[in-house]
């Protein structure tokens, strides 16, 4: 399992239309939005490659300015390990 914390910017009078978005996106839990468009958000993916093409949504969401990947962690799936 992969996960990773994003930081996105967005304009802040679109913050509840990302937010929206982002929720609908698999996998994404946005922690904190605050009214100045700064949202902290985690990716659960399986693979480096799934994080990489959500990260990719992430940018490409309507009113999403930038966003900035600051963790990635791999953890293996303890039901995989016995």
């Amino acid at each position: 399992m992969n996960i990773s914390s994003v930081l996105v910017n967005a304009r802040s009078e679109m913050i509840k239309q990302v937010q929206d978005g982002l929720l609908a996106l698999n996998g994404v839990e946005v922690h904190v939005a605050t009214e100045e468009g700064r949202l902290i958000v985690t990716i659960e993916a399986d693979s480096d490659q799934a994080v990489a093409n959500m990260f990719e949504e992430i940018n490409h969401l309507p009113g999403v300015l930038s966003a900035s990947m600051v963790y990635h962690q791999y953890e293996t799936d303890p039901d995989e390990e016995a």
